[in-house]
């Protein structure tokens, strides 16, 4: 079994080459693919930088006001009464939101977005795992969400100082992500206990997973083949090793409930992005998303060989990669075509239209409007704070109820 205490120690250090012994085979430490001293796809003019700090305005004004309008609507009122519906609403309403995104990156910005291997089957409960290449690879799989009518239903695990973010932060437990410390003794309980609400195979859910546990740079990479070498695992070049037991508890959670598993490979050309860079349009000039169906059957049952089966996932991953670094492409390529320029548009219009009737009742409108949006604004903060989602009181009556039956 892969040690997750010293895999969850490999930081920063510089590229070097060496050699170390695994059993008795000699492996060289290869250098890894090398992401700094590369040009941007597109220079930062003026008129870009003003395109893009409009957009980010947009993005966040909206995202402002969709949530404290929205939210106690859909994540306390109707929560009260029913999950399912509380997440459907939310899911929905949520969704247009998130269309804005995908919109930026392929329309505004004219990234071109290529889908490759196999097609994502619409309308299942599935557990995808993926590279992580930059501290922007979840928002492309937004992308692909789109396009399968899932974008409300995808669930991330992630960082918990994510959720600390001004406005996003609140996106993100409205959603119901689930936020972690990347300390297993710590984040196991926390896993467990919000996975464990995901269990309902009536309730959509695109979960998502990135099994390095951080992005990918030249220094952690030489780490975590220093580790791989000292224990006899496979030497990656364009990826780290993957840490087993946040998966683990996933598909051990929800195997199930769950319709497949998707093994996602993602590839940047010609440069890996930055938020900022998504932002004013300088990078990437093209994003490649590579995606393989597993069923679960393949996947062992026990922890140890399920261990084992991700880090070859990982390591075939690493051989996908340098074929694409080589050829520039994933095979199998077109499996999805290109969002609809009328639809996004269409979304927007109606995410622009809510977004300012709702800063006219709040600014123009009752003084009624104003309670709203300052109780809005303490209920969401506490909530993400404390991290907590109301429960149905016809569950809690009925459980109390059934309490007392045994009782008597």
């Amino acid at each position: 079994m892969i040690s997750e205490y010293k895999m969850s120690n490999m930081n920063d250090c510089t590229s070097i080459k060496g050699e170390s012994l695994s059993g008795n085979k000699k492996e060289n430490i290869s250098a890894p693919l090398r992401l700094k001293d590369q040009l941007s796809h597109r220079p930062l003019t003026a008129m870009r930088a003003l395109r893009g700090i409009v957009c980010l305005i947009i993005l966040l004004s909206t995202a402002f006001m969709m949530i404290v309008y929205w939210a106690p609507v859909t994540t306390l009122l109707l929560r009260l009464f029913s999950v399912h519906y509380s997440r459907k609403a939310t899911s929905f309403l949520f969704a247009i939101w998130l269309s804005l995104w995908p919109f930026l990156f392929e329309k505004i910005n004219k990234t071109k977005v290529v889908f490759s291997g196999e097609i994502v089957h619409r309308e299942e409960r599935v557990l995808l795992f993926a590279n992580h290449r930059t501290e922007v690879d979840w928002m492309y799989l937004w992308d692909l969400a789109l396009r399968k009518g899932q974008l409300g239903y995808l669930k991330y695990i992630l960082k918990s100082s994510l959720m600390k973010l001004p406005i996003f932060g609140w996106g993100f437990h409205i959603l119901e992500f689930i936020a972690v410390e990347r300390k297993w003794e710590i984040d196991e309980s926390t896993m467990r206990e919000k996975l464990s609400s995901f269990k309902d195979p009536h309730d959509p859910l695109w979960l998502v997973v990135f099994p390095e546990g951080t992005d990918y740079t030249e220094k952690k990479c030489i780490k975590s083949q220093q580790f791989a070498a000292e224990n006899g695992l496979p030497i990656l070049k364009n990826s780290l090793l993957p840490k087993t037991k946040g998966f683990f508890a996933c598909l051990e959670a929800l195997r199930n409930s769950l319709d497949a598993v998707y093994d996602v490979t993602i590839g940047y050309k010609h440069r890996c992005p930055t938020l900022i860079d998504n932002v004013f349009g300088v990078d990437p000039s093209e994003v490649h998303i590579h995606v393989q169906r597993v069923l679960l059957d393949e996947i062992p049952i026990s922890e140890n060989e399920a261990a084992k089966w991700l880090v070859e996932r990982f390591r075939l991953k690493d051989e996908l990669l340098s074929g694409f670094t080589t050829l520039g492409y994933f095979p199998n390529e077109g499996t999805d075509s290109d969002i609809s320029t009328l639809m996004c548009l269409a979304k927007c219009f109606v995410i622009l239209v809510l977004t300012s009737f709702f800063i006219y009742l709040t600014l123009f409108s009752s003084f009624w409007f104003k309670i709203y949006v300052a109780f809005s604004c303490s209920y969401i903060s506490f909530a993400t704070y404390f991290n907590i989602l109301p429960s149905p009181l016809f569950g809690s009556a009925k459980a109390w109820f059934n309490a007392k039956r045994k009782v008597l």
